[in-house]
């Protein structure tokens, strides 16, 4: 590695050639405020346009002050990054984006994790001396997302994780100065773009200008309805994020205190959606070993690799981009769908209530289930399935409105019989995750014996793009994975040009999967706290004691009582689903 000497602010850093002076100082423990700047610093994606000013530093012998985030380091350079010129032109920026942004901040959704109003307090801003006419747009509204681009500062940020690290092309700038904002192309809906609701804009937005759809209200407002009997779904990733909204180290599994906080909040019966995991590894295992069994017995016309289908993000994107496909994912629900079918059909006549009067809410690490939830065929003559989707941080700020403090809580567990699950059920939260789960369950029905170690390691890690082989007792099974939508377009096409062939694939849209979903707690581009995140999903199944999902009883007694078998006649019904091209509706509509 060659290296070059600078000095920054006084101290002599060797520091490698190429590198960025941003990233010089981060290293040195130099702080430079950022805006447009963003990173994902585990998976390589960097967003460094240089166009907000704000991180400018002071360059020896250069006559203008220089972004820190686009220059590079050379040999010799000496930088200071507080000299009065320096912070001058910091606030005068930071002045010039406030005299254009609402002041709303009391009622914004990201006040208090605002990154704008952060930099404005570092920065002593009092006062806005720049005073006139504002920009004004209308306010796009999706079942999802919401786009209040008022609030825009044109740091591009979502840009360019949409387009580079997703590549589904929904956002792009447009118009030229005091009129020009990011939206979607032809200045559509998101609901009209190819936007795949996966989110991840809302997580990398550095002020309110996007946020998810804030449901908390109708929450409260059911559980206050004394007609209405109000449950509660988990999901696994949920556990292990929740805690760094109450100050605990990321990574702090918070099973236990969660459901005590449901419980304190009001919710009728806290149950977990991976006992709706594992009943999705009984189907969409069956569905696997039918396929595979078809092929080995010579039918040509079978659809392989199957496709994981647990991910609305990832729904959304190949019936968008891969109309072609549609018929080679599983049928099967994703686990949230799963669980309102089951809930509402199953566990609301053993109540002995209509479905109409259960409401059932998801607590989720994902926006897209926000989407997903609200899809018409998840609906029985207008009655949705699951009623409303919150995500990890809207359970935190409903946790604050009741004044319940999380570290305080004593463990409890959840209710049954949908609260019990397998250690292949929490693991949906991580990326392989969903495979390795359909895995330890597919080898014991295929071979009819049980595994040498329950851990498919070879599975497991954070690379955009895996595969793995897996001997199935003399039959080898060839498994792809991918986390990142940009990573799944680069999976899928190869095999479509025949360059790869694989059994099953499992594809989750967000960086490392569920747990760093959009919904979950902001993680500023450090993709070390989803690292811990990913830790944590495989300490809490290494604890459960049973770890496959066709050995949980409640998934056995719910098949003996009501469904059946796996994929059978009135499985098939509750719990799969079918697919739509959208890509004729975007092209017409745009």
């Amino acid at each position: 590695m060659e290296t070059v000497q600078i000095t920054i602010d006084n101290k002599v850093l060797s520091v490698e050639k190429g590198q960025t002076i941003l990233k010089a100082a981060r290293k040195a423990g130099i702080y430079i405020p950022t805006l447009c700047y963003y990173e994902l610093n585990g998976v390589g994606f960097e967003n460094r346009p240089g166009g907000c000013r704000v991180c400018v530093v002071e360059v020896e012998g250069r006559k203008n002050l220089a972004p820190a985030c686009a220059t590079e380091v050379m040999e010799g350079m000496v930088v200071h990054t507080h000299s009065l010129r320096v912070v001058n032109a910091r606030r005068t920026v930071v002045e010039l984006i406030l005299s254009d942004h609402p002041a709303d901040c009391l009622i914004c959704p990201k006040n208090g994790k605002c990154e704008l109003q952060a930099l404005a307090q570092k920065l002593g801003i009092r006062d806005i001396p720049y005073q006139g006419a504002k920009s004004t747009y209308r306010k796009d509204l999706s079942p999802a997302i919401i786009r209040d681009v008022d609030k825009c500062v044109m740091c591009r940020r979502c840009e360019s994780v949409c387009n580079v690290w997703q590549t589904v092309g929904a956002l792009s700038a447009i118009n030229r100065g005091f009129d020009a904002v990011v939206a979607p192309a032809f200045e559509q809906d998101l609901v009209e773009s190819p936007c795949t609701m996966c989110g991840q804009c809302v997580q990398a937005c550095p002020v309110g200008a996007l946020s998810e759809v804030d449901q908390t209200r109708q929450v409260i407002t059911a559980i206050n309805d004394t007609k209405k009997t109000v449950i509660v779904q988990t999901a696994p990733a949920v556990r292990v994020a929740l805690g760094e909204e109450f100050g605990m180290e990321p990574g702090s599994i918070v099973t236990g205190q969660m459901v005590a906080a449901l419980r304190r909040i009001g919710f009728d019966y806290v149950f977990d959606t991976d006992f709706a995991a594992d009943l999705t590894i009984m189907e969409e295992g069956t569905e696997l070993l039918g396929r595979i069994s078809k092929f080995m017995n010579g039918d040509k016309n079978v659809k392989l690799p199957i496709l994981t289908s647990c991910c609305p993000g990832w729904v959304n994107f190949f019936e968008t981009n891969y109309p072609d496909m549609l018929d080679v994912p599983s049928t099967a629900k994703s686990p949230q769908q799963m669980f309102g079918a089951v809930a509402k059909n199953y566990f609301a006549n053993k109540l002995g209530i209509k479905r109409e009067d259960m409401v059932v809410v998801s607590i989720m690490p994902c926006v897209a289930k926000k989407f997903e939830c609200q899809r018409d065929e998840f609906k029985e003559e207008g009655n949705p399935d699951v009623d409303y989707a919150l995500t990890t941080r809207e359970l935190a700020e409903l946790m604050k409105i009741f004044n319940i403090k999380l570290n305080n809580l004593p463990e409890e567990d959840f209710d049954n019989p949908l609260g019990e699950s397998t250690g292949a059920a929490v693991i949906f939260g991580s990326t392989g995750g969903v495979i390795e789960a359909a895995t330890r369950t597919a080898y014991e029905l295929f071979t009819g014996k049980s595994l040498p170690k329950v851990d498919f390691t070879e599975l497991r890690g954070l690379d955009g793009i895996r595969s793995a082989e897996v001997d199935f007792d003399g039959t080898p099974i060839k498994i792809g994975i991918a986390h990142g939508l940009a990573n799944a377009r680069k999976l899928l096409d190869s095999v479509k040009r025949g360059e790869e062939n694989f059994h099953a694939i499992e594809i989750m849209a967000c960086p490392g999967g569920c747990i760093g979903g959009a919904g979950q707690p902001f993680h500023h581009g450090d993709f070390e706290i989803i690292k811990r995140r990913h830790e944590a999903i495989y300490r809490e199944d290494e604890g459960k004691p049973i770890r496959k999902s066709h050995e949980n009883p409640y998934i056995k007694k719910l098949y003996s009582e009501w469904l059946g078998e796996p994929c059978g006649e009135i499985s098939h019904h509750l719990l799969h689903t079918h697919y739509f091209d959208k890509s004729k509706q975007i092209e017409i509509e745009g």
